[in-house]
């Protein structure tokens, strides 16, 4: 896949295909272009600070969706130790849409559930696209119960188009299984956090999205429903998903102005897959920053501020 894959990333594209050919060239002919080379880098970084700092909504969409952005397991990898998945939701099976185990961060424990899209093919077959059935959310419930038990506060990693609507999915009543989470993890006593990492969609967010601390990467986006959807509701066209990604409010800045998110996690310019060490960093961070602050509340404290934080959802000056 190219550096620069998306369509409006056309002009860096265009300058990075001119620093290469122009590379090549000192180096075919011996001739010294450093000065030439060194400008046009420098345009090709002015040019990428000027348009990752002026994005639309629909290119926040895209970039939420862009398939080398860090999945969960990305994530994991690089802020916890001592990983140890735990499966099945002792009714039904194991979803592997959702995962989750025990980790440590810092030496801390804490009990992880996530999303997992795929990387490949098979990968997102296995992963069902990160579209969990009833039995995921059985499993995120039993986990977290679990790490209520063990006192250990739950990290919930959010990155989905939604639950899966499927026939199966409905025989096994989704809607049951995710309205059964919300209410349960009200009663957590532990702290809980969740980020949305790409995208956060429908109730198949909210079905571990129930937390103390709810923050957002940068160029992710959480919504009731996609732009696409909506504009096939609203206009019968899915084509003007641009348009309704504008309309919806979305994207991380609007819904920290609206209160719907706590914090934005900073991505490196040009987006999360550019550097999954920088933006692992900067995810760990304002996890351990959220956690220290949660860990100060007694258990009611926490109960109390957690409803608190959705209830006031919605509210106007």
């Amino acid at each position: 896949m190219d550096a620069f894959s998306l369509e409006f990333e056309k002009p860096l594209q265009e300058l990075q295909e001119k620093v290469t050919k122009t590379e090549a060239f000192s180096k075919e002919n011996n001739v010294d272009m450093s000065a030439q080379i060194a400008d046009l880098q420098k345009q090709l970084e002015d040019k990428k600070a000027e348009l990752f700092s002026n994005l639309t909504p629909w290119q926040q969409v895209t970039l939420a969706r862009h398939p080398k952005r860090p999945y969960a397991l990305d994530y994991i990898d690089r802020i916890t130790t001592d990983f140890m998945e735990l499966k099945g939701d002792r009714r039904f099976g194991n979803d592997e849409a959702i995962i989750g185990g025990f980790a440590k961060i810092d030496g801390e424990p804490v009990m992880i559930l996530a999303h997992q899209k795929g990387r490949d093919l098979k990968e997102r077959n296995k992963r069902n696209f990160g579209m969990a059935h009833p039995e995921g959310y059985r499993k995120a419930l039993r986990l977290m119960q679990l790490a209520n038990k063990a006192n250990a506060p739950v990290i919930c990693i959010i990155d989905t188009p939604g639950a899966y609507p499927g026939v199966a999915s409905e025989e096994r009543h989704i809607g049951e299984a995710i309205a059964v989470n919300l209410k349960e993890m009200f009663n957590l006593t532990v702290p809980v956090v969740c980020v949305v990492i790409g995208e956060g969609g429908s109730g198949g967010a909210l079905g571990i999205g129930i937390g103390n601390s709810v923050m957002i990467m940068e160029n992710a986006y959480y919504s009731v429903i996609s732009p696409e959807g909506c504009a096939g509701i609203i206009w019968k066209d899915g084509s003007r998903g641009p348009e309704a990604a504008e309309a919806m409010k979305i994207t991380s800045n609007d819904l920290l102005k609206l209160g719907v998110v706590d914090k934005v996690i900073k991505e490196p310019v040009g987006g999360a897959h550019v550097d999954y060490d920088v933006t692992a960093q900067n995810f760990k961070e304002a996890i351990v920053a959220e956690l220290a602050n949660l860990g100060k509340l007694s258990d009611n404290e926490l109960k109390n501020q957690r409803y608190e934080r959705f209830r006031k959802l919605g509210e106007t000056a």
